[in-house]
């Protein structure tokens, strides 16, 4: 195993959260409304709720079609980084240069469910087993659309300097998770599996229930992921406003 010295587990953690108008199934998906409030708005307010993250950065493209990215970002208050609109790796290693992080929490911001608790327990994870790469989504039991990867600047760095396949680059993490010889990786494991459950945004339909959901909660974003099972649980009609999506492997924005 490389020894990663990385002197990160008391330091603070930045949630980098790609964002991006381009979307080949639903364009312009994250600036969408969602109850009164954009999907980029909804991540970031969540997000804002994990009191181990420290600070949030949007990190979009320098593409002029991205500039109501920055809009939004800046609306909300939150930093913001431009950078390579498909080296989505080195979007993400340059904006953690850029904002001196030392360990990064992966979001993409069409994951409006984003559970601060789950963001926690991933850093929380991270540190305690001073891995360099942890993430709940490794042995999938939670819901598509509650995934969280932390890893620390040290392995971020040798995954941008040694990741030369284009889906490596693209999904940012496969280069850290697919060399488990090189990498100490952290699992956060559920104790239920509620992989069935799909809560990312990538289709009209998605939308469709996304939307149905916040309506069950007044509009209001402080709901955690259980809440969201009990619901369904409840409700089981619900899952079949988006019943014919097929989910995409890997996600990039």
């Amino acid at each position: 195993m490389w020894n990663m010295s990385h002197p990160a587990n008391e330091k603070p953690a930045i949630a980098i959260v790609q964002a991006r108008m381009g979307s080949t199934r639903l364009p312009g998906k994250v600036l969408m409304d969602l109850g009164g409030a954009s999907v980029l708005a909804r991540v970031v307010h969540r997000l804002r709720r994990a009191n181990l993250i420290d600070r949030i950065i949007v990190a979009t493209t320098d593409s002029a079609a991205d500039d109501p990215v920055v809009a939004e970002a800046k609306k909300l208050k939150a930093d913001y980084f431009r950078g390579s609109e498909f080296d989505v790796l080195d979007r993400y290693y340059k904006a953690a240069v850029a904002f001196d992080a030392a360990v990064i929490v992966r979001i993409t911001a069409d994951c409006p469910l984003i559970d601060p608790g789950l963001v926690n327990d991933t850093i929380r994870l991270l540190r305690k087993q001073n891995a360099d790469y942890a993430s709940n989504s490794i042995a999938r039991a939670y819901p598509r659309g509650l995934d969280v990867e932390a890893c620390t600047a040290a392995a971020l760095r040798l995954a941008w300097q040694k990741a030369t396949e284009p889906y490596e680059r693209e999904h940012v993490t496969p280069y850290i998770y697919e060399h488990p010889t090189l990498f100490r990786i952290a699992s956060v494991f559920g104790t239920t599996d509620y992989s069935h459950y799909r809560w990312t945004l990538d289709t009209p339909s998605d939308l469709a229930l996304l939307r149905a959901i916040y309506d069950r909660f007044h509009n209001n974003d402080n709901f955690a992921w259980r809440d969201v099972v009990s619901l369904m649980e409840r409700e089981p009609q619900l899952a079949e406003l988006h019943s014919n999506v097929i989910q995409k492997s890997l996600q990039s924005n």
